[in-house]
């Protein structure tokens, strides 16, 4: 009988991610006019650029121009860009490319995004009577697994002297999560902006705890290793655009807000309170600055989420001329 194959944190999206990114297989050797995106319906800065046309103009004296491909996900994304699918990625939590490394995935950090640690949050249901991280003891919560949101459960159990054990976890996205919550299937919910704004707002939930003093929620931009080395004068525009459209998105909270409620079919009343959460401060990663990848490494390994420790600073960083 032959062994089983212990499979690697990205296995289990495999088969649909391949499978939905056969037309995208050829590298961009073979079209260097085109710079492949792939990017979810939430990267807001993405996002917007992409609404604009911004980031088009800005490259097309290079004579580069952009395709587009959406992901459901921030892991399936990253699959997609060590597998050479695509060659930038936007925003991903810090977690996610934590998982990235852990499956072996040799990818570049381009950019992040300012700590935004009250961007995501446990929830609980306004009248329920928790009041403390301490009294989910025994209750069902729903959490989206590997997200910035499941480090978060883990390390406010911690700090409450709690370990997953002490709870019962239910794996959900954040639409299915966000339904048990308020169909009152699951006892509270582990969720990012804008699902948190909009799940305060449609069921009147309350903030039990945030990150702040437990999980810093950064969000980064990653390429490949060989983007990276190759991509330098691209890579400049994209960090610059992204820079600018953050500064903008906070300066113009309204107007931000009114684009992306198009986008996201959301309130825009909603996604002006989550955009305050976010810092949308994009800069230059620094290894210093990953210091904070390690414990989230540490802590999925000890979930028994990771085959083997990972030295989550022990990455690729590309640095821009002017950060």
């Amino acid at each position: 009988m032959k062994p089983r194959r212990r499979l690697s944190p990205f296995s289990f999206l495999s088969a649909i991610t391949l499978a939905a990114l056969a037309p995208l297989a050829s590298p961009l050797a073979s079209q260097a006019e085109t710079l492949r995106i792939g990017y979810q319906r939430s990267s807001t800065l993405t996002t917007l650029l992409k609404t604009s046309g911004e980031l088009e103009k800005a490259l097309a004296p290079e004579g580069v121009t952009v395709s587009w491909h959406e992901f459901t996900s921030g892991l399936p994304l990253l699959e997609a860009l060590a597998a050479g699918h695509v060659d930038f990625s936007a925003d991903v939590a810090d977690t996610v490319s934590v998982f990235a490394q852990a499956a072996g995935a040799k990818l570049t950090y381009v950019a992040e995004e300012a700590p935004s640690p009250t961007a995501q949050a446990i929830l609980v249901p306004g009248t329920s009577e928790t009041k403390t991280v301490e009294q989910l003891k025994g209750a069902k919560v729903a959490v989206t697994k590997g997200a910035g949101s499941h480090y978060l459960l883990l390390a406010a159990l911690a700090k409450a002297g709690l370990s997953i054990k002490d709870i019962t976890p239910a794996y959900l996205t954040p639409a299915d999560g966000r339904a048990a919550f308020t169909s009152g299937k699951v006892d509270a919910f582990v969720v990012w902006d804008p699902f948190l704004a909009s799940t305060q707002a449609q069921a009147g939930a309350r903030i039990l705890s945030d990150g702040t003093g437990l999980a810093s929620y950064k969000r980064y931009y990653l390429t490949t290793a060989d983007f990276a080395k190759r991509g330098g004068a691209i890579l400049e525009i994209i960090y610059s655009q992204l820079k600018a459209k953050g500064a903008w998105v906070k300066a113009n909270p309204k107007e931000a807000a009114e684009q992306l409620s198009a986008l996201w079919k959301i309130e825009a009343p909603v996604i002006e309170t989550a955009n305050a959460r976010r810092s949308y401060k994009v800069g230059a990663v620094t290894p210093e600055g990953l210091s904070e990848q390690q414990k989230i490494a540490d802590a999925f390994q000890g979930e028994g989420l990771f085959p083997k420790a990972v030295a989550a600073t022990d990455v690729a960083v590309w640095r821009p001329a002017n950060p």
